[in-house]
């Protein structure tokens, strides 16, 4: 292994530490550290967005995306702390905020719009407003993902959060190891060459695999926990690749470089991004 090589994976393994350490270390110290966390994958991953419509060549409304999105966040985030953290938030008023916000956030963005003298308005509107979707969104289903993991709405089990990342941390290595070894038919090489169903398979045996030793070493269900792996894996994948598009549509190599070896928010977090509305479809339906 040449020197550059080995200086890139240094740098990538001790930035893969840092992340892994601030991602474990905010959820297990509180449930405000893991509100905190998903914020900042709020605020980040909207603005990488913007980014990359931006190397497209189209003109979002920047600050009136990610004012946005911080709003429909921070719903999702009164509605987890006046549940699990037991704050005296009056539920009405928060459904009345959701209510006021659905049906003003969208014609605000039209509306401003007409003020801003950039080409492709349309485009313009729908790549502010998709953010909200691939990102806002998302992280604030994450907020209520956990909870319904457990037997109780009101109790807050940090490893619920951790484990959901191991799965897909390990459908990720195993379907690497897996493809590099036995992959030989491509999924998708228009959008990523180097993927193979042979990898694809690999990734959701061990994600079903983990979920169900997780499963059990929590006291859970095995059998809805390996049903959970089995959907994360497969739409953290579908995740992956939807990230690779935008960013070939872009040509760009990552989505941002706030993380050294590993690119962006949105390169870190785009499987959990996709998985994370299908998980939890998945619980309400299963529970």
């Amino acid at each position: 292994m040449n020197s550059d090589k080995l200086k890139n994976l240094t740098i990538r393994t001790l930035s893969g530490a840092v992340l892994a350490a601030l991602l474990f270390g905010a959820t297990l110290l509180s449930p405000w550290g893991y509100v905190a966390l998903l914020a900042v994958i709020v605020v980040v991953g909207v603005w990488e967005f913007y980014s990359l419509c931006e190397a497209c060549g189209y003109a979002p409304q920047k600050v009136m995306g990610v004012t946005l999105s911080v709003l429909l966040f921070a719903f999702g985030a009164s509605v987890f702390s006046s549940v699990v953290i037991e704050r005296s938030i009056v539920a009405e008023s928060i459904i009345l905020a959701a209510i006021l916000y659905a049906l003003a956030a969208v014609p605000a963005v039209f509306i401003c719009e007409l003020f801003r003298d950039h080409k492709h308005p349309i485009a313009n509107v729908a790549t502010t407003l998709a953010a909200i979707l691939y990102v806002a969104l998302p992280a604030t289903i994450m907020l209520a993902v956990p909870q319904q993991l457990g037997e109780a709405a009101n109790v807050w089990n940090p490893w619920y959060v951790i484990c959901y990342v191991l799965i897909i941390w390990a459908n990720d290595v195993f379907a690497y190891i897996v493809g590099i070894t036995l992959g030989k038919h491509r999924i998708c090489e228009r959008i990523s060459p180097k993927k193979s169903w042979e990898g694809f398979v690999g990734g959701v045996v061990a994600a079903v695999g983990c979920a169900a030793l997780f499963g059990w070493l929590l006291k859970g269900d095995i059998l809805l926990w390996s049903g959970l792996g089995a959907v994360i894996a497969v739409t953290g994948v579908a995740g992956d690749f939807v990230e690779s598009m935008f960013k070939r549509s872009a040509a760009v190599k990552d989505s941002g470089s706030i993380m050294p070896g590993h690119g962006g928010v949105l390169d870190r977090f785009d499987a959990l991004l996709i998985s994370a509305p299908y998980a939890l479809l998945y619980l309400i339906l299963i529970s």
